[in-house]
């Protein structure tokens, strides 16, 4: 796994700020976007390297990213 961090332009931060600054994110809740969206605003690769710096869990489904903004152990029971 890529440890490193990738600076990230000014917009790109502005908009992770922006997601991850959220009252659900900041308590440990879901946080959900479109795929086309993350990859218009700042890439997946970009995205996914974030969310693993913040060990956060990431899921994709329908054409939306799940966020679980919770380094818990995550369990899929179904």
């Amino acid at each position: 796994m890529n440890m490193h961090h990738t600076p990230l332009n000014a917009s790109a931060q502005g908009w992770i700020d922006r997601v991850f600054s959220a009252k659900v994110a900041e308590n440990g809740g879901v946080v959900r976007r479109s795929v086309a969206s993350v990859e218009r605003e700042i890439g997946r690769d970009l995205f996914e390297e974030e969310i693993r710096r913040r060990r956060f869990h990431l899921l994709e489904c329908g054409g939306q990213f799940i966020v679980i903004c919770n380094s818990g152990r995550l369990q899929i029971i179904a």
